[in-house]
């Protein structure tokens, strides 16, 4: 569902071959992919190892059939493939990044990246910190590009996304998703962290299904609504999810919601 936001900021800052990406919180990894397809060295680093594990077939070459060996691969997966050897996803955070080797001709700890992505911050109990961390090792004046929800009365998710904290109850604390969709919410994280704002955008980024049935498997895997999971169970879930659902059904039965992302490029002092 975030495709929108990823393509806007690769194409904004011309993700390519002379990209060397580092991710926070890459989570299953389709951005990273999106960038590995446009050629970059891409480093993911993420606190769930499940969530790197799919990261990690998601970016694995898929193996060609026999009888496709003598011809040549598609352009976009010869790109991809090509990439994949300048991968790296480990569980943590950027300081596991330090562990790694660094990249030929490039002197570790600064200068490892020239780029940085954090498009998922809203579950960080203090996002500026792995961001301060990261940015020591990029080179000077390398974009960070921080991600957020957009206000929250142009996200029509957030209708469904509220049935998380009314599950869970006040026992069970469910963090906001839209805690920093506020205005200049993104910079004051920034500027946290020590980095210059240098530009801003939106995109719309609508979360559309087939069905109902698959609206409800796919925000669930979120993760946004685990901690509500916990205090109830599976079907009290799906159930609650499904009716709010209900409003965003469209006559051939597919499910859509509008939305809107907001990302603000800094950089590294």
């Amino acid at each position: 569902m975030l495709v929108p936001l990823y393509e806007a900021v690769y194409e904004r800052l011309d993700v390519g071959p002379a990209t060397r990406l580092l991710s926070l919180g890459c989570g299953s990894g389709l951005g990273l992919l999106l960038a590995a397809v446009r050629g970059a060295s891409v480093t993911g680093v993420d606190q769930d190892e499940r969530r790197l594990a799919l990261a990690r077939a998601r970016l694995q070459p898929a193996p060609r059939p026999a009888h496709h060996a003598h011809l040549p691969p598609p352009p976009t997966a010869s790109r991809a493939a090509s990439s994949n050897r300048a991968t790296s996803l480990l569980c943590g955070g950027p300081e596991r990044v330090t562990t790694a080797p660094a990249p030929a001709g490039v002197s570790a700890p600064r200068g490892r990246f020239n780029m940085i992505t954090a498009f998922e911050l809203t579950n960080a109990p203090a996002p500026h910190r792995p961001l301060a961390a990261a940015a020591a090792l990029a080179e000077r004046s390398a974009p960070v590009v921080l991600a957020a929800w957009g206000p929250r009365e142009r996200c029509r998710a957030n209708q469904v996304l509220a049935i998380a904290r009314r599950i869970a109850g006040p026992d069970y604390p469910v963090p906001d998703p839209f805690r920093l969709s506020g205005p200049e919410a993104l910079e004051e994280v920034a500027a946290a962290a020590g980095l210059r704002p240098d530009g801003s955008g939106r995109v719309a980024c609508p979360f559309a299904y087939p069905d109902l049935d698959s609206a409800v498997r796919g925000l669930r895997s979120t993760g946004l609504f685990d901690t509500a999971e916990q205090a109830t169970d599976r079907y009290v879930l799906d159930k609650e999810l499904a009716e709010a659902l209900h409003q965003f059904r469209r006559r051939d039965g597919s499910i859509r919601m509008d939305n809107v992302f907001r990302y603000v490029i800094a950089r590294t002092p």
